[in-house]
């Protein structure tokens, strides 16, 4: 499994990378891998306001439906339409193509309080 170290992690296995005000973010190689072959992803709408742990979208694959959950506070600014005719990029490039949405975000306190790379890995070998 891939575990970039310059990124963030949730432990309902969501990751993100800040860019300056803005938060990319999308599901981990291990969330991906657990998933299967991923066939719809339910985008969240531009100009949503999301707060930590709420619900910003599902991921529809061969095997379940599970849901996306914001690892950070703020509002929805773009979203990875590719992800409409291309749902697969969320298994084959998870942490580039496949990611899910970027979210504009206040304070990066919600980041910071994230797990780095050695926590996630920690987390998911347990």
């Amino acid at each position: 499994m891939q575990t970039p170290s310059e990124l963030r992690y949730s432990s309902d296995h969501e990751w993100a990378k800040l860019e300056g005000d803005r938060v990319r973010v999308g599901i981990t190689d291990y969330a991906q891998d657990a998933l299967g072959d991923v066939v719809f992803v339910d985008l969240p709408k531009v100009g949503a306001t999301l707060s930590v742990g709420g619900v910003l979208g599902e991921v529809e694959s061969t095997k379940s439906v599970s849901e996306i959950y914001a690892p950070v506070a703020g509002t929805v600014a773009v979203v990875n339409t590719a992800l409409s005719t291309s749902p697969e990029l969320v298994n084959s490039d998870p942490y580039g193509e496949g990611w899910i949405c970027e979210i504009t975000t206040s304070s990066s306190g919600d980041f910071d309080a994230m797990l780095d790379a050695a926590a996630y890995e920690a987390l998911t070998t347990n």
